[in-house]
C-alpha cells in the first residue's frame, strides 16, 4: 500500500533531497487555478457566487449564509455533555499555552532622551475558517478562535461549510463550540469561497472585509489564501495534512502504523511519511499499516492517502541521513521514535512531537499547542498559528531636542549620501532658529 523510495547507498544534497520528498503537486496545483478563479467569482458576484457554489460543492440551497444567533443557541443547549467537557478542557489548556506566546513590551534607552518603544499591536477584525466536509473539527474553532482572542481581537468572524444533513446549517457541533467561546458571528460558507468572501467582504449578508484570515483545510482553502494574500494578511497555508515519522529499530512499528493512517483518515490527499534506517521496521510498519488500515472506519479514504504518490516509506542511511531528509521536508507533523530523539536538530516542522506518548493526534486536541500548522514545505519558513499571528509589532519613536541634536550630523551626512538632502532639511529645519541666535551671539554673518 505504501510505496517505498530507497535512498541507502546515496549521498544526496539539499537540492537533491527536495527533489525527491514525495509531494502531491499536481494536486497543489490545480488546487491554485480554480481557487483564485472562485475568489474573483465571490469579489465580483458576491452573495450570488456563494449561493451557487454552496449547490455546487455541498449540495444546499436556500440556507441562511449568515447564520441566525438562536442556531447557535440551540447547538449548544444540545451539544453531549462529554463534548462540552472535552472542548472546555481544551480551551483552557490552549488558551493557557496561548498567553505564553504574547511578547512583552520593550523599551530601549539609546541615549538620554532617545527612546524607542516596541509594542504589539493587535488586528481589528479576523476571519476564521473551520473544515467541515470530510469530518467535523469542533477542535479548529477552538484552535483559531482562542489565541485570537487572547491576542485582544475584538472582532471575530467564524465560516465553515453548510451541511446538506443539517437543513444547509452548519454542523452543530461547530456553532456549539463557536457559541462556547462567545464568537456569535458565523457563516455557512465554505472551501475557496469562504476565503474570498472574508477577504472582500458581501454586504448582502453583512459581512465586512477582514484584516486576517486564518484557519485549515483541502489544498482549495490553502490555495485561496494564496490568492488573497496582500488584500489581507494570512497565517501559514495549512491545507491537506502532512506526517511524517522518523524512527530507528526501537520504534513500535504498530505505534507507528496507527499515527501514519491517522492522520491519513483526513482526506485523499494528506500525506504519511516514514523515514527509517531499519529495514526490519519498514517491513514491519508496512505489514500493519496495510491490515491496520482495512479495518479502520474510512479505509476507502485512508487507502486513497497511503496509495498517493504524497506518501511513502523512506529507507536511509543512518538517521543523520534521516534528520536531513527530514529537514528538507518540512513536515506538517514531525514524530520522532527514536532512542536518541534530538528534536533540537529537527528545525524545519509545524511542530515536533518527542516520543512514543506524543501522538500527533495529542497536538489535534489537548496538548495546549496548536493544530493550525503549515503544509507543502513553509514550515521551512512559516509558524503554525498562535497569539501573535494576530499581533503586529509597532515602534514608537520618542526623541526630545537633544537627542535629536547629537545624531544630526549624522542624518544629514547620510541623507546627502543617499541624494535625498531634503532629509536632512527637514532634521536641520529644527535647528535654524537656535543656529541663528547662535550665530548672532558670536557676530557670524
Amino acid at each position: 500500500m505504501l510505496r517505498t523510495i530507497d535512498l541507502r547507498g546515496r549521498t544526496l544534497t539539499s537540492t537533491e533531497l527536495v527533489a525527491i520528498v514525495p509531494r502531491a503537486t499536481a494536486a497543489r496545483d490545480e488546487a491554485l487555478t480554480t481557487a483564485a478563479t472562485i475568489v474573483r467569482d465571490v469579489a465580483a458576484r458576491g452573495e450570488t457566487a456563494l449561493r451557487e457554489q454552496a449547490e455546487r460543492f455541498d449540495g444546499v440551497e436556500g440556507h441562511d449564509i449568515r447564520v441566525p444567533v438562536d442556531h447557535l443557541d440551540e447547538a449548544l443547549a444540545g451539544l453531549d455533555p462529554t463534548v462540552r467537557a472535552a472542548l472546555e478542557h481544551a480551551i483552557e489548556r490552549v488558551r493557557r499555552a496561548s498567553q505564553a506566546q504574547i511578547p512583552a513590551p520593550v523599551v530601549t534607552e539609546l541615549a538620554p532622551g532617545a527612546r524607542v518603544s516596541q509594542r504589539w499591536q493587535p488586528v481589528r477584525r479576523v476571519g476564521v475558517y473551520v473544515p467541515g466536509g470530510k469530518a467535523v473539527y469542533p477542535s479548529s474553532v477552538v484552535m483559531n478562535v482562542v489565541p485570537a482572542q487572547v491576542a485582544g481581537v475584538t472582532e471575530i468572524a467564524l465560516a465553515s461549510p453548510p451541511q446538506r444533513e443539517f437543513g444547509g446549517r452548519v454542523h452543530p457541533v461547530i456553532l456549539a463550540a463557536a457559541k462556547l467561546l462567545g464568537v456569535e458571528e458565523v457563516y455557512a460558507m465554505g472551501g475557496a469561497g469562504a476565503i474570498g468572501a472574508f477577504a472582500h467582504g458581501v454586504a448582502s449578508i453583512g459581512l465586512e472585509p477582514v484584516d486576517v484570515v486564518t484557519g485549515p483545510g483541502n489544498n482549495f482553502v490553502a490555495a485561496a489564501k494564496r490568492a488573497v494574500a496582500g488584500l489581507v494578511g494570512t497565517d501559514a497555508e495549512a491545507g491537506a495534512t502532512e506526517i511524517l515519522i522518523v524512527a530507528d529499530d526501537s520504534a513500535d512499528p504498530i505505534l507507528v502504523a496507527a499515527d501514519l493512517i491517522s492522520q491519513a483518515e483526513h482526506d485523499e490527499q494528506a500525506a504519511a511519511v516514514l523515514v527509517t534506517d531499519s529495514a526490519k521496521l519498514a517491513d514491519a510498519v508496512a505489514a500493519h499499516t496495510a491490515g491496520r488500515a482495512a479495518r479502520t472506519r474510512h479505509a476507502e479514504r485512508v487507502a486513497a492517502a497511503l496509495r498517493g504518490p504524497q506518501s511513502a516509506i523512506v529507507l536511509v542511511d543512518d538517521i543523520a541521513a534521516a534528520t536531513a531528509f527530514s529537514n528538507a521536508y518540512a513536515p506538517e507533523h514531525l514524530e520522532l521514535h527514536l532512542a536518541d530523539p534530538r528534536p533540537e536538530e529537527f528545525v524545519h516542522a509545524g511542530a515536533v512531537f518527542v516520543g512514543p506518548d506524543s501522538p500527533v493526534s495529542l497536538g489535534d486536541y489537548l496538548a495546549g499547542s496548536n493544530h493550525v500548522l503549515p503544509t507543502g514545505g513553509q514550515a521551512r519558513y512559516s509558524s503554525g498559528l498562535s497569539a501573535s499571528t494576530f499581533l503586529r509589532p509597532q515602534q514608537v519613536i520618542e526623541y526630545d531636542r537633544a537627542a535629536l541634536a547629537e545624531v544630526r550630523r549624522d542624518i544629514v551626512a547620510l541623507a546627502d549620501s543617499e541624494h535625498l538632502p531634503a532629509h536632512g532639511e527637514a532634521v536641520e529645519a529644527r535647528f535654524e532658529d537656535a543656529d541663528a541666535i547662535g550665530a548672532a551671539a558670536t557676530g557670524v554673518a
